[in-house]
């Protein structure tokens, strides 16, 4: 995990903040550097290896340098909390600009929403890994390589940005939604409040398993590594578990997106 704060950091804030000093804000972009790897280094769990590292780090760059220059010391909130959305967001931009996902695999991660979409839809409960291999018609073996396929297309869902009725800075990313945000558009304080609640209900929909490394990953801030420690399990059965509770978040998302909208 990433250290607090640096104590120091204040003059810094207040110089390029308060003052306009340039060389205060290159100061603090170099010394919040390091979050730009530590995000990075989080993102590219399960990315394609023809996903060069260096690019998730420039991507992650542009976030910090946004953070730095949108953050208001005066809310009292950590710089480094405000700074770690930014730039992860940043770096999924990235990705999705350059369009790294081979289609083959979009193909396969939306075969498995719909088909979650449609047991749910059907049973009235989660699918199990039975039934979606047997809607997909794949064996076990199958089944569990694909959902290892679309990991990297799962990784970044609850980076997605959905809009709300207000103006582009009040667009959200899924994960922000557990938090309480303020809005003066009613509107879409009501769209978010049906959002945060939907989101709410589809993570207790989840498994135990599930629901704990979506807490351990997002909130917490383990590695896939870590969590199959915690876990017991291998790394490459957390990219599973994650996968499969990401598919089942999205699939319940884009219903109460259609239906809201509707």
């Amino acid at each position: 995990m990433i250290s607090d704060q640096p104590q120091d950091s204040a003059p810094l804030w207040e110089a390029y903040k308060v003052h306009g000093d340039r060389q205060a804000r290159e100061e603090l972009i170099l010394r919040y550097a390091p979050l730009v790897k530590y995000v990075a280094g989080r993102v590219a769990i399960g990315l394609p290896s023809t996903v060069e590292f260096d690019d998730l780090i420039s991507y992650g760059i542009f976030g910090l340098i946004d953070a730095v220059e949108k953050y208001d010391p005066s809310r009292g909130v950590k710089f480094e909390t405000y700074a770690l959305a930014r730039i992860r967001g940043a770096i999924i931009d990235g990705l999705r600009s350059a369009d790294w996902v081979p289609r083959s695999v979009r193909q396969k991660a939306r075969e498995l929403e719909e088909a979650a979409q449609k047991i749910e839809t059907e049973l009235g409960r989660p699918a199990s890994d039975e039934e979606l291999s047997a809607a997909l018609h794949l064996s076990t073996e199958e089944y569990y390589q694909m959902l290892n396929e679309v990991a990297c297309t799962a990784l970044t869902s609850l980076d997605e940005l959905w809009k709300t009725d207000g103006n582009l800075e009040e667009n959200i990313r899924v994960i922000e939604t557990v938090r309480d945000t303020s809005s003066t558009d009613p509107l879409a304080a009501v769209e978010l409040q049906e959002l945060k609640r939907t989101l709410s209900e589809a993570i207790d929909r989840l498994s135990e398993r599930e629901r704990l490394v979506i807490a351990l990953y997002y909130y917490e801030g383990l590695t896939l590594k870590e969590i199959g420690k915690v876990l017991d399990v291998t790394e490459a059965r957390v990219s599973q578990i994650h996968s499969k509770a990401i598919l089942r978040l999205r699939s319940r998302l884009i219903r109460w997106k259609q239906a809201f909208q509707n």
